[in-house]
């Protein structure tokens, strides 16, 4: 086993440890994480070698990159000693290699040319004869510093510095987050999730090459085409056809973003569909389900059917032009309301159904901050509750729940709707401001 460093991004901390383990169960690497803290940018891990660490970090999002450790110290000098002491036989095999050194310094502030060239000097030992080269170097040497803030700006020594060689930079920092901004995109609206939380879900949900991943209220495909970006092959359905045909039947729909991104071979079809009463055959097997489930706020959600079931009956046989009316094209399904609960379970009795053993599930769920409110989690009994993480909105929040589909001899916790009574009427809560509800005297 050998030691790496793992430079991390500061954004969103509390999904970063759970990235990581997702991405270390789909490429099968043993990880362990006993040493992270959401406070610190910089982890030390254990791996086998150097197409391990690649594979830990190479798709990642909420990592920068990952670095084969030479030595780390509290200052240069301690760092020199230790370099000297742990990584000598190591120089030898980079010592004709054309090279560069790079210099990353957490919270500091950024050094003069003068200042990074007797920093670099000092490192003159390693005794390296390859040519220097800027652009395309065989090998990449890195210097990190932590620094941290004092009296209002950066101290002048960093608390703690590394060295490394680096193995690959992430897909953070080959530019997915930003190539996929949505206002780059030909076709995005008010709904749609925003791209570095799309490909954060995708990663947690194992969306890779040769899986079929699929969204049941697709909307404006947003976790699809983050799907895409890591191979999957995507499908997604939603009730309301609007977002399904875009804003041009050319160039703003949800295929001009595959063709924006060069993947629309990986792009299967969205339907018109509501999940709940699917059209999808019974043998059709999906690797991975990653949502945004809507939350009624805007209207209240609706399904297929209507509230007046005799009513409805008597259309049943109605005739226009010669034709039942609900087989032709221009016929409009009836919706009957529906509630936030009984959707969620409906979604994780079609993934217990769907997904193969191994498969996940990831949607995000909305919730009231409210202190004496309790927020209670939708189970089933197919499916393991791994991560239940938290995006905080002041008065309100939302929380990604990653579940993953056990084998026959797994049970897990089932809960009731009368359980949930009361207790996560998020659009109730919404439309009152989040007011804690108080009972008033008579």
């Amino acid at each position: 086993m050998k030691q790496y460093l793992i430079y991390l991004a500061q954004s969103h901390p509390g999904f970063r440890k759970a990235e990581l383990e997702s991405l270390a169960v789909l490429e099968n690497i043993e990880l362990d994480l006993a040493d992270y803290t959401d406070e610190s940018p910089f982890l030390v891990v254990r791996l086998q070698n150097d197409d391990e660490a690649y594979r830990l970090v190479h798709r990642s999002i909420l990592c920068r990159g990952i670095y084969e450790l030479w030595g780390h110290g509290d200052d240069l000098q301690s760092l020199h000693d230790s370099i000297r002491l742990t990584s000598q036989p190591h120089w030898a095999e980079y010592l004709h290699k054309s090279f560069k050194f790079e210099i990353i310094g957490y919270q500091g502030k950024k050094k003069t040319t003068k200042e990074q060239v007797a920093l670099i000097e000092t490192f003159e030992y390693l005794g390296f004869e390859g040519v220097i080269d800027m652009k395309t170097p065989e090998v990449r040497f890195t210097v990190l510093e932590k620094y941290h803030i004092e009296g209002g700006g950066p101290t002048a020594q960093p608390d703690h510095v590394w060295f490394g060689r680096e193995i690959c930079v992430s897909a953070r920092v080959r530019g997915a987050v930003d190539e996929y901004d949505l206002k780059k995109r030909p076709y995005h609206g008010t709904t749609s999730f925003d791209a570095e939380l799309s490909l954060v879900s995708c990663n947690l949900a194992h969306c890779s090459r040769g899986k079929v991943m699929y969204d049941p209220f697709v909307g404006t495909g947003s976790f699809l085409v983050a799907g895409a970006y890591f191979g999957s092959s995507v499908f997604g359905s939603d009730i309301d056809i609007r977002p399904l045909h875009g804003k041009d039947s050319k160039t703003k729909n949800i295929h001009a973003n595959f063709e924006k991104y060069g993947t629309t071979h990986l792009f299967g079809d969205v339907l018109t569909m509501d999940f709940t009463n699917n059209a999808l055959r019974d043998t059709f097997q999906i690797d991975c389900i990653v949502c945004d489930p809507p939350y009624g706020v805007r209207e209240g959600l609706k399904v297929c059917g209507t509230k007046n079931e005799a009513k409805a009956e008597g259309k049943e046989n109605l005739i226009i032009n010669g034709e039942k009316a609900f087989l032709r094209k221009d016929y409009i399904q009836p919706k009957k309301p529906y509630e936030l609960d009984l959707l969620l379970d409906d979604l994780l009795r079609f993934a217990a159904q769907k997904l193969p053993i191994g498969g996940r599930l990831c949607f995000w769920m909305p919730t009231a901050n409210d202190e004496l409110i309790p927020t209670l989690i939708p189970h089933h009994e197919n499916l393991e509750l791994i991560y239940s993480l938290v995006q905080d909105f002041n008065k309100w929040s939302r929380r990604l729940l990653v579940y993953v589909k056990r084998d026959e001899n797994y049970k897990g916790i089932t809960m009731s709707k009368k359980d949930r009574s009361g207790v996560n009427n998020f659009r109730d809560r919404y439309f009152s401001g989040f007011r804690p509800e108080v009972e008033t005297e008579k």
